[in-house]
């Protein structure tokens, strides 16, 4: 009998609508997956971009009265950037890893090294003419997050799924962005191989893999930066089992980071 081909299918799910504060993603996908005649199945998952999560949720903020902290004010002479934007920064970090012009990089609240603590301007054109003052900071819990969607979704089609909240992040080796995960529900985060075999019968003592990462990063490809209006990838094919899982098993304690 031949080997049957391993294969994973990434579907766009296409003109999702602008989200709004309060909105049900969960219902909203389904409604769409429908339209699109997107078969829902067990094991599926749903990827999804951290904006539209933020903007359901009623992550939007305006700076304007925003009034910046000593430590912003100084940041703000090293970055040359807002110093309102700045400490809204200050108030989703846990501390600032690395400040130069227009380059801010700080240790989130929940633990993962990012940019501007995730904080993002773009796309947020449905303020009107003052979105130049708006800013989306991430979901407060996007492990809780992607938990309440999978429950939700779930519940709606009786199937056993996964859900991913991904973010684009850069990289301080490498150019260019790539997704990341910051939610994940229903899937491993991280799979453990050591002690597995390889082609010659060694034992691995060292391999632990990004399967949430490499998920994301796929995904990332369709999702797009701009104006694709495609926030939610629907995924098929998933090669490992379900669990549950958290956004820590990414984050490698500082202790062991050899660049803080």
């Amino acid at each position: 009998m031949p080997v049957r081909p391993k294969s994973m299918v990434y579907t766009a799910i296409p003109d999702f609508p602008m989200v709004q504060n309060g909105d049900d993603l969960a219902i909203m996908i389904v409604n769409l997956c429908k339209k699109h005649n997107i078969s829902i199945e067990n094991g599926d998952i749903f990827v999804i971009a951290q904006k539209v999560v933020s903007k359901a949720e009623g992550r939007l903020v305006n700076y304007s009265d925003i009034v910046p902290s000593e430590q912003a004010l100084e940041l703000e002479k090293i970055t040359k950037k807002d110093p309102r934007f700045i400490e809204l920064v200050l108030r989703q970090s846990n501390k600032v890893i690395r400040a130069k012009i227009n380059t801010l990089i700080v240790e989130h609240k929940k633990g993962f090294i990012c940019a501007n603590a995730g904080i993002d301007h773009s796309n947020l054109s449905d303020q009107g003419e003052l979105a130049e003052d708006w800013v989306l900071l991430l979901p407060e819990d996007s492990d809780q997050s992607a938990e309440n969607i999978r429950n939700a979704i779930e519940k709606l089609e009786n199937k056993e799924l996964g859900v991913l909240i991904i973010d684009s992040h850069g990289r301080p080796w490498r150019n260019g962005t790539v997704g990341v995960t910051i939610g994940v529900s229903g899937l491993p985060a991280l799979v453990d191989l050591r002690g597995h075999e390889d082609l010659s019968g060694f034992k691995l003592k060292v391999t632990t893999v990004g399967v949430a990462d490499e998920l994301a990063a796929g995904a990332s490809l369709l999702m797009g930066q701009a104006a694709e209006k495609t926030p939610i990838i629907h995924v098929t094919g998933f090669p490992y089992s379900s669990r549950k899982s958290v956004l820590q098993e990414l984050i490698r304690p500082e202790e062991e980071d050899l660049f803080r």
